[in-house]
């Protein structure tokens, strides 16, 4: 197996098994070295807790990533999640620019959006920040209403073939893995356009919508596409890995706050070994 030295940027919620949480024990069981950027410290997600205590880190992004360039480190790749801030979208775009090593992979996640509105405090500043930053980046990974905000079209909840064509024609990016997107009721998945090349992969939706699902597939995939699988096969990995993870947390009806995803490590292993 390929081992790479990867950045992840985004906040830190540390209850609730998201955003780095996630990211960063997925990521080196994907079997590489893993570095972090966190722009916030949040003392749980913002899905059911409360209002949490936050830390706001955007003044000590800049020393921290200098430090390293002064070093002469340098990422095999990056991923980008939630931001939070138009400052820390300009700073992990200057984090492509000095630290990618040549050759290097960048991977946004666009983490603004879901069920048809932008997070609460996002602006449509915000929004236009984070597009820029997606169109630099070599693999965008939008869900269908972070899809529809940046191609300009209305939402849809349900969304078919045709409206799903229009999201990926509107986005004008080389390679786009949309997720959110099922074969039909009942269903969900992705769908990859990469290229000329357009493949869709779906699934059982498993129980309700839970927190940290999309933080987890962002790792997931970048960790198998850093293996060297083809962007439609780590796609695969990806959402298969979550809706093993999203199964097992049904079983325990009192986690109600994010998923159980330590228990599909050991199956994702073996399914980057195949």
């Amino acid at each position: 197996m390929a081992y790479k030295r990867i950045l992840t940027i985004q906040d830190i919620s540390c209850v609730g098994q998201c955003s780095m949480t996630v990211a960063l024990p997925i990521l080196s069981a994907c079997g590489h070295e893993t570095c972090i950027l966190p722009t916030a410290i949040l003392s749980t997600h913002t899905g059911g807790f409360g209002k949490p205590a936050v830390v706001q880190l955007g003044e000590h992004l800049a020393p921290m990533w200098r430090h390293w360039q002064e070093n002469g480190i340098t990422f095999d790749a990056v991923l980008v999640g939630y931001l939070g801030s138009i400052s820390a979208v300009e700073t992990a775009g200057q984090i492509l620019d000095a630290l990618l090593a040549p050759g290097g992979s960048s991977i946004v996640d666009p983490a603004l959006a879901d069920h048809g509105k932008r997070y609460a405090g996002l602006t449509a500043e915000y929004s236009l920040a984070m597009q820029a930053l997606c169109r630099r980046a070599d693999v965008i990974l939008p869900n269908i209403t972070e899809a529809a905000l940046f191609s300009g079209l209305d939402y849809r909840e349900n969304p078919e073939e045709g409206y799903v064509n229009a999201l990926l024609d509107g986005l004008e990016h080389p390679c786009v893995v949309l997720t959110g997107v099922g074969e039909g009721p009942g269903q969900t998945g992705v769908m990859v356009r990469q290229g000329n090349f357009q493949r869709g992969y779906s699934h059982p939706k498993i129980g309700k919508g839970r927190s940290g699902t999309g933080d987890m597939f962002a790792a997931c995939f970048t960790g198998a596409l850093m293996q060297g699988k083809p962007t439609w096969e780590a796609a695969k990995i990806a959402a298969d890995f979550v809706s093993l993870a999203i199964a097992n947390t049904e079983r325990s009806p009192a986690h109600w706050y994010g998923v159980k995803f330590e228990t599909a490590l050991p199956e994702l292993i073996r399914m980057l070994e195949g």
